[in-house]
This record gives structure tokens, sequence and C-alpha cells, in this order.
């Protein structure tokens, strides 16, 4: 059975940083089989992978820059945080592809699934990292499933720089890319995996509709040019504004149907803009329709705090009692800081912690502040913006 340890810190020194999180993870000179870094984008992360090598030499070791981490000693937003998941185990593929983007998503995660299923036949659930700029989500939940079919979970996120938009991070053993992929499928048939996703905010005014798309780029919206008219919508001057100055306070709600909302606790699901062209093309998390009706948002601090404890609740009713082994986190990095520094992370980050805790302790725990996050939401594998998603990991009855 797959054995999961998980430690974090904000120490400037990259190498000492992985040093000092494998020694508080597994203790001194205890090898795991997989090592999982995510690490805000002031570290050196050649150096991180070349010490995690160093140190677990017959390891795997996969890892994604991010704007804050969250782990079981709490949450950070420096620019040098560094929180790991070593994994102990064989029952666990990982594979990798580079170059995926928004027009071929599809085909690359199809690539991705094919690797893993070579490895592992059994694969359960998939634990998924992306590039954050320019990809279609959607299409890489497709291409999953198409080879591993709709009942495997996926979750995740998909990698951040510091709210900029420019340029995130995936790394794979000795290698760093910037628009790769990678996933971790897990073949323990001991493990089940439960995932939820919230965000709190609502949408207002009147929509704008999408008068030309292609793919999971925006072209119109309507009938101008998407920037100019989503930077005018916010006050924003569309010549010279940023996606960093947009994703704080531009989050676009698309509908959902009503059973879905049901569940969700709120009529809408969130995607946000990561980068622009010169021509005022907008790159989309999704693909999206021409037709479509896209609603600017505000965000609700009562509310966020308010649907995070139901989605607790109702995590912790599924749960029949049992603690979890692991949990992975995926939060969006404007709930955090970085949205105007009003929302009390730290009270946040407790309020999901402790309904999984014992006597106050903490499973391992591996959080990232990204740009999305997979969560299911009616029973399917589903790509989220602005959330904060939770995936689980428990034993199977009998099999603690």
């Amino acid at each position: 059975m797959l054995q999961f340890h998980s430690a974090s810190t904000r120490m400037v020194n990259t190498r000492h940083a992985v040093q000092e999180c494998l020694e508080a993870a597994l203790g001194p000179g205890t090898q795991c089989d997989l090592v999982l870094l995510h690490a805000s984008i002031g570290h050196d992360y050649h150096a991180m992978l070349d010490e995690a090598r160093r140190l677990m030499p017959g390891a795997r070791v996969l890892g994604a820059s991010c704007c804050g981490i969250v782990g079981t000693e709490g949450v950070s937003e420096s620019m040098k945080d560094l929180a790991i998941m070593a994994v102990k185990g064989s029952e666990f593929a990982v594979a990798h592809v580079d170059g995926i983007n928004g027009r071929n998503s599809f085909e690359k995660s199809m690539e991705l699934a094919r690797q893993l299923k070579a490895q592992q036949e059994n694969i359960s659930m998939v634990h998924f990292l992306a590039s954050g700029i320019d990809i279609a989500n959607d299409r890489c939940i497709a291409g999953l499933e198409a080879v591993l079919g709709p009942d495997v979970t996926i979750f995740g996120a998909t990698s951040s720089d510091n709210m900029k938009g420019v340029t995130s991070y995936q790394m794979v053993d000795d290698q760093v890319f910037e628009h790769a992929a990678w996933a971790v499928g897990y073949a323990d048939s001991s493990l089940e995996v439960d995932t939820q996703a919230t965000h709190g905010f609502l949408a207002v005014g009147e929509p704008m509709i999408v008068t030309k798309a292609e793919g999971s780029r925006i072209i119109e919206l309507n009938g101008r040019p998407a920037w100019e008219e989503y930077a005018a919508r916010l006050g924003l001057d569309p010549e010279t504004a940023t996606c960093g100055d947009s994703i704080p306070i531009g989050a676009l709600a698309e509908e959902l149907p009503q059973e879905l909302a049901e569940e969700y606790g709120n009529p809408h699901i969130l995607r946000v803009v990561t980068r622009r062209e010169v021509d005022g093309t907008m790159h989309y998390a999704t693909e999206v329709c021409e037709g479509s009706r896209l609603w600017l948002t505000i965000r609700d601090e009562e509310r966020i705090f308010k649907d995070l404890e139901r989605m607790m609740q109702q995590m912790t009713a599924r749960s029949s009692g049992r603690m979890p082994v692991a949990v992975f986190h995926a939060d969006c990095l404007a709930r955090g800081r970085y949205l105007f520094n009003r929302v009390m992370k730290e009270e946040l980050v407790g309020r999901m912690q402790f309904p999984l805790s014992v006597g106050g302790v903490v499973p391992a725990w591996l959080g990232m502040y990204g740009f999305g996050e997979f969560a299911r939401l009616g029973g399917a594998n589903t790509y989220h913006n602005y959330t904060t998603a939770i995936y689980a990991l428990y034993r199977g009855e009998g099999c603690e």
C-alpha cells in the first residue's frame, strides 16, 4: 500500500529547503519512490530537482511552480515557499508530455493517459498537473477519459507564476518545462479519493456575449475585440492593462444547469483569463462556443467562508468517520493575499484542515495556489477556477 508523507518550509536557499522538507517528511536517511514538489516562483527549479534527486536517487521527481503553498504547517505565499509530498510504494505510474497548448490539449492528454496505462492497468485516480497558460483544460479531461474511462477520478491543478500570467513551470525528474503536463496514476486498490470544489463569487450585471471564438481563444465579445470589451467592463485601460491587473477582479462566470448549481451551491462556474494577444484575443481556460454568455463577478467574503463550511460538512459526511491518509489541495491564487489581502487565508485553511484532522494533527497535505483546479461535479471530472478544491485520499473499508 502507498504511504504519504509531507512537509513545507519558507527557506530562501533552495537546496536547504529541499533537505529540510525531505528530512521533516521522512526522517533522516529514509528513502521514498515519488517526490512531488510545489515551489513559489522565487526558487531555483533546476537546483531543486537536482537536490531532490541527489537525496532520493531512486525516486521519480515531479514539480510545479505556484503562487504559494499549503501544508501541514499551514499556509505561506512568499516568493520562497516549498511544499512536498513524498510517496512510498510501487502502485503508481508517472507520465509527461511537452508542448501542450489550447489547440492540442485532447491529443496530448490522450498520449499522457496511454503512457500511464502502459505502466499500470488498474489506475483508479489521476493526479494531473499542466501549464496554467494557453491550455484547454476541459479537453485535457476528455483526453484522459478517452483512454482511462470516466470512472477514473482526475484531481490536480494548473501551474502558476506570481499572478502575472507570463510563464509557469512544470518539472519532471531533471527537466524544467514551460508548456508541459505530467500525471501520476494511482493503482493502489486500497485507496479511494473524494473531491469537491467551491468558490463563493457572485455574477453581476448583464452578460457579455462571445461573438467570435476559436477553441479556447475568445476573439470577440459583443462584436468587439475580446480584451478591449473585457478590460473596459472592468474599468481598466485595454492598452495598458495586463492579466496581472485583471485576474483579481475579472473572474468570468458561466451559467450552470440547475441540477449542477444545486450541488455546487452556486448558479455559476468561474473561468480565468491568463493571457491576451496584441490583437485583443483572450486565452480562456476551456473551450468556449460562440453565443456563450459570460458574466463579470464580485467576491462575497461571507459566502466564501459559508460555502467552504458547507463543502467540508459534505466531505466529512461522505467520509463515514474515516480520516484521510493524505490530502492534495489546489486553491486559486486570487483567493489568497493577491486578492487585496482581504481574505483571511490562515482562517480559511484552518477551516478546511480541522475537519480532516485527528487530535489537531493534520494528515499529509500538499496544497498550492495555482491558476485552476480539477474536481468532480455532478459525478463528472470538471475543471474549475477561483475555487478551493480538496482531494482527500482514504483507505477502503478493511484496508487500514
